[in-house]
């Protein structure tokens, strides 16, 4: 088992959620990004620094990620592709992420993006509320057992 986590997106209280259940379980835990993170003293946890780039985080996740680990994101093409390996995926607010539903998720996406593009303005996400963190903690702790 082990926790991946796209982690340039990642806001700081949910990264401290996976830190304290990485060294609760002894998971190996692995933070991807694009620039350094302050990361706690442990063996379990570690960063993978990549280069800046489209999709140089994403690619690296992918990759490397097997059946049956976790990948953290909100990134849903690189959901998607994650689950294709067999991986379990879950977002920043708790959404788990699964074969029967990323196809919906994409096309919603790819619509949004179409909108965003000829110049409707839509709103982005809400901000990361207290509930939003205990459903996060209790979806991680429900894969890692």
């Amino acid at each position: 088992m082990h926790i991946w986590v796209d982690a340039d997106a990642c806001p700081k209280v949910i990264r401290d959620i996976l830190f304290r259940a990485a060294e609760r379980t002894q998971t190996p835990l692995t933070m991807v990004a694009n620039h350094p993170l302050p990361l706690p003293g442990s063996t379990l946890i570690k960063q993978l620094q990549v280069p800046k780039g489209f999709d140089v985080a994403d690619d690296e996740i992918v990759s490397r990620i097997q059946p049956g680990e976790i990948l953290v994101t909100a990134d849903i093409p690189l959901a998607a592709e994650a689950l294709e390996k067999g991986a379990r995926v879950i977002t920043p607010r708790g959404e788990k992420f699964d074969t029967g539903t990323i196809k919906a998720k994409l096309t919603m996406r790819d619509f949004m993006d179409t909108m965003r593009s000829s110049g409707i303005h839509t709103a982005g996400p809400a901000t990361l509320s207290p509930a939003d963190r205990q459903t996060f903690a209790n979806q991680l702790d429900q894969l890692l057992r």
